[in-house]
């Protein structure tokens, strides 16, 4: 995918890479981001910038050509003459885009309007990227701009292209784009933030930041923002990202979660292939602890751990806050060995007995394990906590500024003490706001009581907040990406509505997800349409917008299936669209005697004008295309917006929260592959869970759009 960044203040926007991008009408193939800037910093100043397999191009002409020669498209000519006059044009647009000069642009523009004195294109019958590029360069140009419009001096045939193409629907959809994408830099979003904060002591090329996931489960949508605002500050002031494990509990690490957490970072963009382990660090970590015991900032405690629970509430001193510095070299080389006595004891910073902040109250910063270490085996029997090992090895790493959460926000000092108290160079800490969702847990242990009681299939189940599991459900991690970036680095704590969210991946998905047909099987209705030809296939468009989705086959014929739902709304004599078809009147309605519509006479209409009837409805020929498939959807898990502290999960399970719905679909639907994402019309978009075999239908899951009936929660209960 090739991705054009505009500067959007630009004296001089470039347009034509815009216009370009809207008459491909696919953002999987490019894609369009504006920066509120008069230029991009990054990139020498200039106006435009292309990145794509790690290429990047700033001028308007070379982004053009690259776009139009790397994705299939009709905008570059059919034969080699075609393409080399284009090129040539491509040039000239150019030219006009490097001039101010009143005298040498009033001559280009000359020899374009006498080009076109008999054509309606610079080449061929239809529009190229040699219109665009030209398009383009005259709109962004002042002084064709005051010709234009005062009319002097310019050529009506040049002024009667540019405004024709003009009026073509793709340089509509662009400036509209442009539109509102200035607008967005005005008008804040309620729950939006922003990246406009300093960074204190941020310098160009040395800023690293961190991202430390433990590998003990997968990742959730709360991660992914953490990993791209750290990758983001990275890449804003050119320095780098380091990906580590806090490997550090062995009772809760599995390989499997590590391989997990990599893909599912490069899902998002994030290169994971060199990471560090702070597993690296564990014989520095040792050393340091050492140094705080022989400090006398550090004891081995026995205390049972309720006990020592209650004594840190009430601000008690434990029983072996006094030991000796030998004593306690002793009982942490027995903890290090598992001695029988080793086992009971931990080793605790001494801080602080009765701080009002409980975090620093004396922190266990070192535990026993018996099991086997997934890197270090039976090296170590005992390992450092992270409150321990994290400001250490962010120190050690190099990292500058280390992102945490608001719900670290009593640790922060925490994590200061252990700097300054082992000499260690100091790292700056930024919080930010963690992300909350309604109806939405993002705890590991409440989200492994999911898993573990059967509630959910598993870690990509399309109700988990996992990034398995909303993209299983058919999020787009372009759209998660941009949906966080949205978010900004706010500290401000709210708790999110998933609707923009979903709002933003319809905008991605609705540009190039092919039009299909399903109707419910459950009383579904058969409609015998006179004036049908027989049974026959014909090919139409997969997206009446976007013609690089190619064609697929449609039946028709004089037996039509409709939803049950639609017949029970129609009238006798109402006139109706079918849609891809045209219209019909609806002649003879029967229903049993439980209202039932069991059967349906229509007449064709093809005359009829569709603009004139209230309902468009989705129909499907009766005839060997057609084919079953099950649509799935989903509530969420629990029924409450937010959960407190004192709640009891059980009492919160939502009901029912599955739901699976038999129907028949057009035959094209058996050609999807896995992950296919589709919209069946006046339904939703869904995306292909399981795709058919000979013994079983596709399985399609319905994906939100981010509108209020998708958002809801189906129990209708608790809503607080």
């Amino acid at each position: 995918m090739s991705t054009i960044v505009i500067a959007q203040k630009a004296t001089a926007l470039p347009y034509a890479p815009i216009v370009l991008a809207a008459a491909l009408n696919n953002p999987a193939v490019v894609k369009v981001e504006y920066k509120n800037v008069p230029t991009l910093a990054e990139h020498n100043n200039a106006t435009v910038a292309l990145s794509a397999n790690g290429t990047t191009l700033t001028n308007i002409s070379s982004i053009l050509r690259y776009i139009v020669r790397s994705h299939k498209n009709t905008l570059y000519g059919s034969d080699p003459s075609s393409t080399s006059l284009i090129d040539d044009f491509v040039d000239k647009s150019q030219d006009i885009v490097n001039s101010a000069d009143f005298k040498t642009l009033n001559v280009i523009f000359q020899q374009l309007n006498h080009h076109l004195t008999l054509r309606s294109y610079f080449v061929g019958y239809k529009v190229s990227v040699a219109d665009i590029a030209l398009w383009g360069a005259l709109k962004a140009n002042a002084i064709f701009a005051r010709q234009l419009k005062t009319g002097k001096d310019l050529g009506v045939y040049l002024a009667r292209w540019f405004n024709h193409i003009s009026a073509q629907a793709f340089v509509e959809v662009a400036l509209a784009d442009i539109a509102k994408a200035n607008e967005s830099t005005k008008v804040a979003k309620a729950d939006q933030g922003s990246f406009d904060i300093n960074l204190v002591d941020a310098e160009m090329g040395k800023v690293v930041t961190r991202f430390p996931p433990e590998p003990s489960g997968y990742l959730h949508i709360g991660h992914a923002k953490a990993a791209l605002l750290n990758k983001y500050f990275a890449d804003q002031y050119k320095g780098r990202l380091i990906v580590r494990f806090d490997d550090t509990n062995p009772t809760k690490e599995k390989l499997e979660y590590e391989h997990a957490i990599k893909e599912d970072l490069l899902l998002i963009g994030i290169d994971s292939s060199v990471v560090t382990y702070t597993s690296d660090y564990f014989d520095k970590i040792y050393e340091y602890a050492l140094r705080l015991i022989k400090d006398g900032k550090a004891y081995c405690d026995t205390t049972a751990q309720e006990q020592m629970r209650a004594e840190r509430m009430d601000g008690i001193a434990s029983q072996c806050r006094d030991l000796s510095v030998d004593e306690n070299l002793r009982r942490f080389e027995e903890m290090k060995n598992a001695t029988e006595f080793g086992l009971t004891c931990c080793l605790r910073a001494k801080i602080s007995v009765d701080n009002p902040n409980k975090a620093l109250r004396d922190p266990v910063i070192y535990r026993c394990n018996l099991l086997p270490h997934a890197r270090t085996g039976n090296k170590w029997k005992m390992y450092p906590l992270y409150d321990l090992a994290c400001p250490i090895v962010d120190s050690l790493e190099g990292v500058t500024h280390a992102l945490r959460t608001d719900e670290y926000h009593d640790r922060n000092p925490q994590y200061q003490w252990f700097l300054d108290n082992l000499g260690l160079r100091q790292v700056h800490i930024w919080e930010y706001s963690r992300l909350n969702f309604v109806y939405t847990l993002l705890s590991k242990r409440k989200l492994t009581w999911f898993v573990d009681n059967g509630r959910v299939s598993g870690w990509d189940d399309p109700r988990f907040p996992t990034i398995r599991g909303i993209r299983r459900r058919g999020l787009t991690m372009e759209a998660l990406k941009t949906y966080i970036l949205m978010q900004g680095a706010s500290t401000n704590y709210i708790t999110l509505e998933w609707d923009k969210l979903w709002a933003v991946n319809r905008k991605q998905i609705d540009p190039i997800a092919p039009r299909h047909t399903a109707i419910e099987s459950q009383n579904k209705v058969k409609v015998t349409v006179a004036g049908a030809d027989a049974y026959n296939l014909k090919e139409v468009p997969r997206h009446k917008k976007n013609e690089a989705l190619g064609n697929k086959k449609t039946a028709y014929g004089p037996t039509v299936w409709m939803d049950q739902a639609d017949c029970k709304e129609l009238e006798v004599n109402e006139e109706v669209t079918l849609m891809d078809w045209g219209n019909a009147f609806i002649r003879s309605i029967e229903k049993n005697g439980e209202g039932i519509v069991t059967g349906i006479q229509a007449e064709l209409h093809l005359e009829g004008d569709f603009k004139k009837t209230k309902k468009k409805l989705t129909w499907l020929a009766d005839g060997p295309e057609v084919t079953k498939v099950e649509l799935m959807d989903y509530d969420y898990l629990i029924t409450k917006k937010k959960l407190e502290e004192d709640d009891n999960l059980t009492d919160l399970l939502t009901p029912v929260t599955e739901f699976k719905t038999e129907a028949i679909a057009d035959g094209n639907v058996v050609e999807l592959n896995h992950g296919d994402i589709i919209q069946f019309e006046r339904k939703g978009y869904y995306i292909v869970d399981a795709v058919a075999t000979s013994n079983t239908p596709a399985r399609l899951i319905l994906i939100p759009d981010g509108k209020v009936a998708s958002m809801a929660s189906k129990a209708g209960v608790n809503n607080k």
